[in-house]
């Protein structure tokens, strides 16, 4: 695999650091929440740990703390994560390797990774910033989860109050822009931006991000 030259090393470690700052909040949020609802230190970090996924998480914890059946919190985990098996067929040839490697980065493979890999054109470049990117949500999501947990009390509420709940889209949109410049991607953008529009009254939140998956065919034969 052709090295990454220093310059795009360090730009990509620049994306990848400003979108794990982004989710922070989110995960500062989620330490409070899941500690508001019962759950321990330890399982509290257990779920950013090895689950790592936010929406899952939320999703799971406010049934949990519902009261609802743990099948039920798997359910809704399962549901909204079914993205990242697209997440997994875009990445596999940018993450050849033996089995055991490809299992360990597996835990990687997020919406963030995802943005900050397939921004690139070339390979190892792909592949260093699907890394980067990992690493960086997973550090920081980790340790803002810590935070909220022990620390923060106020929940969600001066998410919120301070607006830091429109830094994800902020990233992502950073993120995607210049992919813009291309009809195809163009497409596939505006396709599946009015799909999720037109069916969010309608259908659960996982529902209608795996629907508006659909727009990766219908854009690109538009």
């Amino acid at each position: 695999m052709d090295p990454v030259p220093a310059s795009v090393r360090r730009r990509i470690a620049l994306r990848a650091l400003s979108i794990a700052l982004a989710v922070t909040p989110f995960g500062l949020t989620f330490g409070a929440i899941a500690s508001a609802s019962g759950l321990t230190l330890a399982e509290t970090m257990g779920f950013s740990l090895f689950v790592f996924t936010g929406s899952a998480q939320f999703a799971a914890v406010a049934i949990l703390g519902e009261g609802g059946a743990i099948g039920a919190a798997i359910s809704a985990g399962l549901l909204l994560n079914l993205r990242s098996l697209a997440f997994g067929i875009l990445l596999a040839p940018d993450l050849r390797g033996p089995l055991w490697w490809r299992a360990l980065v597996s835990q990687l493979v997020i919406d963030e990774s995802t943005a900050v890999a397939t921004v690139e054109t070339e390979t190892a470049s792909r592949r260093w910033g699907f890394l980067a990117g990992g690493v960086a949500v997973f550090t920081l999501w980790n340790l803002s989860t810590l935070v909220g947990a022990a620390v923060v009390s106020t929940g969600g509420d001066a998410i919120a109050r301070y607006g830091l709940d429109a830094t994800i889209a902020a990233a992502f949109l950073g993120l995607l822009w210049p992919r813009m410049g291309e009809p195809d991607q163009r497409r596939v953008a505006l396709t599946g931006a009015a799909i999720a529009l037109a069916l969010t009254p309608f259908l659960p939140p996982g529902i209608v991000v795996v629907a508006a998956a659909v727009a990766v065919f219908v854009g690109r034969r538009a």
